[in-house]
């Protein structure tokens, strides 16, 4: 083995690059201050520990590990960084879970202010995606959230039952024990004990087992106790399931069950996952985070607060697809400055469908009479019934609905409805208005180019670290560790970018 491990690399080998850039932001600032002098064996070299953390996460995608371990004992890379020493996998697990869990935005956004100023990144035009994947969770451990509000109402009905019992039992004594049509554990808790006093029995008296005969009081306080405990569990599983979600795992309560893209169970069947949202300008990952919901519609605005969060400015052209054009992101975009490059969901119907763009039938094609009311084909005017709110919207979203005067005898009832009844129509100018932005948005050179760039970009991304770097599944569980691992994956992505872009530079120079 050579004195100096550094005569063995290369002049362009990547972890020296990796080097002069961690030297260069000084990632040991980073790093939490370090506590006085603790007894036993000295501990190794914090910052060499973080970059080849990083260095690992570079250079294969993730890093697991044990990966980590044995690169440290036999990779002359790992060992450079490392200075020779050759910490175990659990000492890189406790440091990534103690060091790294707060300070991981901060060291992100470094390296990317860092690739920004080197390589003159293009920050005003953002190319949004999402993605789902796996987490690391049972594949069979769900709770459904409507399933166990159905289970508490039916053991609500139980409890009523046994309470009427029990009210029959105790009719001699002149008291009543009042029923609802909801209960606490706490209140089942409370009844069991006040029954045992006025029936008098103790529970470390109870009999058990085969052969014993258990009495009717007995039994009575023994479900009072089951039904509480059961409630409890009810209580529990809803709290932990909230209410912006539908299910969870047992096994990793932050994971929601998903349909998956890829679903190698080849059935359709959901999935525990995390949706995954990351924004990239110039293939450079510049945002990332993580969602326990299905719809991307609801992560648009989160992303770019966390944008703004990291950079002190949203850029202005947000480009996604069709999956966050709504009322809610486009309103957002408008109040802070940033163009609407954001597909609806209609947007390819809309621009490939000539027969449904003009149909005459649609609402948004018809034409108004001289006293400014919507007219359908056969000539009827549409009167203005009431108004309609959104549920949901944050921008207090309303639709006017509209019913025609007279559909009778229409000779177009069988193309322009489907019921008896007249037609109704719903209509939201702005929305409409907002969508012709849109249309002329991306319709025009500037908008193609940039659909093109989203889907080089964006997805781009995604494969790249779903098939070339072979990262498909969350590793760890928790919320806040999952977008730790999320956090990691995007650094090493961003440095694995930017040293294949400046080596190219090179070769091409």
């Amino acid at each position: 083995m050579p004195v100096f491990i550094a005569e063995s690399l290369d002049i362009c080998d990547p972890v020296l690059a990796f080097d002069r850039i961690m030297e260069e932001i000084e990632i040991e600032q980073y790093l939490k201050p370090e506590e006085g002098r603790r007894n036993g064996r000295p501990g190794y070299c914090r910052v060499n520990m973080l970059k080849t953390i990083l260095y690992g996460f570079m250079d294969t995608g993730y890093a697991s590990l044990r990966e980590l371990e044995d690169r440290c004992k036999v990779n002359l890379r790992y060992m450079y960084l490392m200075d020779n020493e050759t910490p175990s996998y659990h000492c890189f697990g406790d440091f990534i879970n103690e060091e790294l869990s707060e300070g991981i935005e901060e060291i992100f956004k470094a390296v990317m202010e860092y690739i920004r100023e080197k390589d003159h990144v293009d920050m005003e035009h953002v190319y949004i995606d999402g993605t789902k994947l796996e987490a690391n969770a049972n594949k069979y451990s769900w709770v459904w959230r409507k399933g166990t509000e159905k289970s508490r109402y039916k053991l609500y009905g139980k409890v009523t039952e046994l309470v009427t019992e029990i009210n029959e039992e105790i009719v001699c004594t002149g008291i009543h024990i009042e029923t609802g049509t909801e209960y606490t554990p706490e209140q089942l808790h409370e009844l069991a004990e006040r029954y045992a006093g006025l029936v008098g029995i103790d529970s470390r008296q109870f009999k058990h087992g085969r052969g014993h005969h258990k009495s009717i009081q007995q039994r009575h306080y023994e479900k009072l106790v089951i039904y509480a405990k059961k409630l409890s569990e009810y209580v529990e599983k809803l709290r932990i399931c909230g209410t912006e979600r539908n299910s969870y795992s047992k096994t990793d309560h932050d994971a929601t069950f998903m349909r998956m893209k890829c679903d190698y169970m080849g059935n359709d069947q959901l999935l525990p996952g995390y949706n995954i949202q990351i924004a990239v300008a110039d293939e450079y990952i510049t945002a990332v985070d993580v969602r326990q919901y299905r719809s991307d519609m609801d992560c648009f605005i989160p992303l770019m607060e966390k944008f703004k969060k990291l950079y002190g400015f949203y850029p202005r052209y947000p480009i996604a697809d069709a999956g966050y054009g709504s009322y809610n992101n486009y309103i957002y975009c408008q109040e802070h400055g940033m163009e609407k490059f954001m597909k609806f969901p209609m947007y390819k119907k809309e621009t490939e469908d000539g027969k449904y763009r003009n149909d005459p039938f649609r609402a948004v094609n018809f034409k108004t009479d001289a006293a400014g009311n919507l007219v359908c084909p056969n000539g009827k005017a549409f009167r203005f019934a009431y108004r309609k709110a959104i549920k949901g919207n944050l921008y207090g979203r309303q639709e006017e609905v509209y019913e025609c005067e007279d559909c009778s005898g229409c000779p177009y009832a069988g193309q322009c409805k489907k019921t008896d009844r007249n037609r109704t129509i719903r209509l939201n100018e702005e929305l409409t208005s907002m969508h012709r932005e849109v249309l002329e948005n991306l319709e025009c050179v500037h908008g193609a180019l940039l659909r093109m760039n989203r889907s080089i970009q964006a997805e781009g991304t995604f494969g790249i670290l779903k098939q070339d770097r072979n990262y498909k599944r969350i590793v760890r569980r928790g919320l806040d560790f999952v977008k730790l691992e999320l956090y990691l994956v995007s650094v090493g992505h961003n440095l694995y970018k930017f040293y294949n872009k400046s080596l190219r530079s090179q070769t091409a120079a």
